[in-house]
């Protein structure tokens, strides 16, 4: 069996490659670090098929310039949808899990332009999921995790409180969205808590 993970050396991403190869998978990591940029499509034709899919690149986006956003967006939303277009090319089943963040289902005013993202993410999953079977498509959503991502602003989260999720959790998360029978799901990853899928309201209908 076969598994690919973007961002595959940073912290979450080990995590998830270590979970796999746990399940017996013989996982590709596709990390900027050697050499593979997830925003160029270029790279993805280079991509051929596997059993799963873990598109997980992400970054924040730092002083919000146009540089800044610009890099944001293409890796956390063009990683995502580039990474889907080609698999979608490549699979005939399977699953494809994309890391979303819990700032894509609220509001993280620290980083508007990584909220934005990742709200991005939540809605291409949801919306896109239904066109991709037998291949399924689900997200997961943590909230702070202990990695290097969240060194810019640990102080304050121990200041308020607010436990860290530790990398593996995030990796349990995922293999829990991988083995679902369901697609485009949103499942949430919080500390003290199993993970599960989002519930989302319901849009008021129209008044005649």
């Amino acid at each position: 069996m076969k598994a690919l993970v973007t961002g595959g050396e940073g912290g979450i991403g080990r995590a998830l490659r270590a979970r796999l190869e746990r399940e017996g998978f013989d996982v590709e990591s596709l990390d900027l670090t050697n050499g593979f940029d997830v925003a160029s499509p270029e790279a993805w034709e280079r991509v051929g098929p596997v059993d799963v899919a873990c598109l997980n690149a992400g970054v924040l986006t730092g002083d919000l310039t146009y540089a800044n956003y610009r890099r944001a967006v293409g890796v956390n939303v063009d990683g995502i949808v580039l990474g889907v277009l080609r698999l979608r090319e490549v699979m005939d089943g399977g699953a494809i899990v994309a890391t979303a963040s819990l700032a894509g289902l609220t509001a993280a005013p620290a980083d508007p332009v990584y909220t934005l993202t990742k709200h991005a993410v939540v809605g291409f999953v949801r919306a896109i999921a239904p066109q991709l079977a037998p291949v399924r498509l689900n997200a997961v959503c943590p909230g702070y995790v202990d990695t290097s991502m969240v060194d810019f602003e640990r102080e304050s989260i121990a200041e308020r409180g607010v436990p860290l999720l530790a990398p593996a959790e995030v990796a349990d998360a995922m293999w829990l969205a991988v083995t679902a029978a369901r697609s485009g799901e949103c499942w949430f990853v919080q500390p003290g808590r199993p993970p599960e899928p989002f519930r989302f309201p319901r849009l008021p209908g129209p008044r005649a």
